[in-house]
C-alpha cells in the first residue's frame, strides 16, 4: 500500500510539473526537474531530523496562557542601607527585605535613589550614575533571589557581596535541590559543544545537563520546563519558557525581578508592564487608616505598587523629586494608608513597614494573586 501511495503520488507531482513545463527547452525542463528532487529531498530530511530530535517545531513558550498574568511589586528606598551602620547590617536589612518580597509573592522589587548627595557614577557600563547603596541593595536582591547553584555564574566576588553569608535564604519553589523533582527550573546557557550543532546544554542544578534544542549564546539565564524523561535515554530534554510561564501554568511563585530607579518618579515611568500600574499605594504614618479600606476598592487590577518610604517618609522623598508636580503627596497615589494605626514606637523602619504592609494587604488584595 505505501508504495501504490509513494508511486501515485509522484505520478500525480511529476503531472503536474509537466503541465508547468510546456514551451520549456528539454535543458530548461531538466533543470526543473532537479530542482523539484533537490526540494524534496530536503523536505525528506528535514523530516527525518525532526523525528530524531522529537520536535515538530522549536518556539519559547510565551505566557499567553487563558489565566491573567496579575502583579503586585514594591518601591523602597536605597538610602535604607546607607543609614545602616556597617556592612553587616546593610546584607542584614537587604536580606529582611527580600525574604518579605518572598513570603508574600512579590513579583517586582525596585529600589529607587532618595540620596541628597550627587550621584556616584558606576563603574559597570549596564548601569548608569546612581547612589552607591542603591546599587549594593539591588545586587543583594537579585543575589538572594538566584538559585544558589546559578550565583557561581553570575556574581563574581565583589564587596557589595562580602557579607552575603549572614542573609538568610529565600527557600524560593526555583531554589530547588538536586533531588528535588519539579517540571520547571532555572539554569545557565553553557559555552559546550551539542552533537550536530542541535541545541544548546543549560546548567539546571541536576546531575546531568538539559539539551534545549534552541541555539542560544552562553551566560544567559533561562527558565526551562523538562520534557519527561523516556527510557533508554541517556540525556535530559527541555524547552526554553518565559520566566511567567511557572506561575501562569501551575501557579507557581517563581521569584522577583529587581529593577534600579533614579528618582521616585522614575518608578512609575519604567514599569515593565504593559499599560503600566493600574494600582498604586503609599503608605505612611500619615495616610488613612488600613482598617477603613474596603476590600471591594483593592480587587480590580492587573499590576499593583506599593511604595514606602525612607526615615523622613514619603513626603520628603516627593518633595525633593522635582520632576514631580504634586502639591500633596497623596494625590501621587490610588491609596494613600497608614498600616499601623497606634503605633507604640515612634518610627517603623522600613524594613519593619514592608512586613506590616503586606501582611495587612494580603487580607484584602494580595490574596487575590496568590490563590
Amino acid at each position: 500500500m505505501e508504495k501504490k501511495f509513494f508511486g501515485l503520488s509522484f505520478f500525480v507531482a511529476a503531472t503536474n510539473l509537466s503541465t508547468k513545463t510546456k514551451g520549456l527547452t528539454w535543458r530548461e525542463i531538466k533543470q526543473r526537474k532537479r530542482k523539484w528532487k533537490e526540494e524534496r529531498t530536503i523536505k525528506k530530511l528535514e523530516k527525518m531530523q525532526k523525528e530524531e530530535m522529537g520536535e515538530e517545531e522549536v518556539e519559547v513558550k510565551s505566557d499567553c496562557k487563558p489565566c491573567e498574568l496579575i502583579t503586585m511589586s514594591i518601591a523602597v528606598p536605597g538610602s535604607i542601607l546607607q543609614n545602616a551602620q556597617s556592612n553587616e547590617l546593610r546584607a542584614y536589612v537587604a536580606g529582611q527585605i527580600a525574604r518579605a518580597a518572598c513570603i508574600y509573592k512579590i513579583n517586582e522589587v525596585i529600589v529607587f535613589d532618595d540620596a541628597e548627595e550627587e550621584p556616584l557614577a558606576s563603574n559597570e557600563k549596564s548601569l548608569v550614575k546612581c547612589s552607591k547603596y542603591c546599587l549594593q541593595f539591588g545586587r543583594l536582591l537579585q543575589y538572594l533571589e538566584c538559585p544558589q547553584y546559578l550565583r557561581k555564574y553570575f556574581f563574581p566576588l565583589h564587596s557589595d557581596l562580602q557579607y552575603a553569608g549572614i542573609m538568610n535564604p529565600l527557600d524560593a519553589p526555583h531554589h530547588l535541590r538536586q533531588d528535588e523533582n519539579n517540571d520547571f527550573r532555572e539554569g545557565v546557557t553553557l559555552d559546550k559543544p551539542v552533537k550536530n550543532d542541535k541545541g544548546t546544554f543549560v546548567e539546571v542544578g541536576l546531575t546531568k545537563q538539559v539539551l534545549v534544542y534552541k541555539h542560544l549564546q552562553p551566560g544567559l539565564r533561562v527558565t526551562v520546563k523538562l520534557n519527561p524523561p523516556k527510557e533508554n535515554s541517556k540525556k535530559l530534554k527541555g524547552e526554553i519558557v518565559s520566566p511567567n510561564f511557572p506561575l501562569l501554568d501551575s501557579n507557581l511563585y517563581w521569584g522577583y525581578t529587581v529593577r534600579i530607579a533614579h528618582s521616585i518618579s522614575e518608578v512609575f515611568l519604567n514599569c515593565p508592564y504593559k499599560g503600566g500600574y493600574d494600582l498604586s499605594i503609599g503608605t505612611s504614618d500619615k495616610g488613612k487608616n488600613i482598617d477603613e479600606i474596603k476590600k471591594k476598592d483593592l480587587r480590580n487590577f492587573k499590576h499593583g505598587l506599593i511604595v514606602f518610604g525612607g526615615l523622613q517618609g514619603l513626603e520628603n522623598i516627593v518633595e525633593k523629586d522635582t520632576t514631580l508636580n504634586v502639591e500633596n503627596v497623596s494625590h501621587l497615589f490610588d491609596f494613600y494608608i497608614n498600616t499601623c494605626p497606634n503605633q507604640g514606637s515612634r518610627t517603623i523602619r522600613t524594613e519593619e513597614a514592608v512586613f506590616i504592609t503586606l501582611a495587612e494587604l494580603r487580607k484584602k488584595c494580595l490574596k487575590i494573586i496568590n490563590v
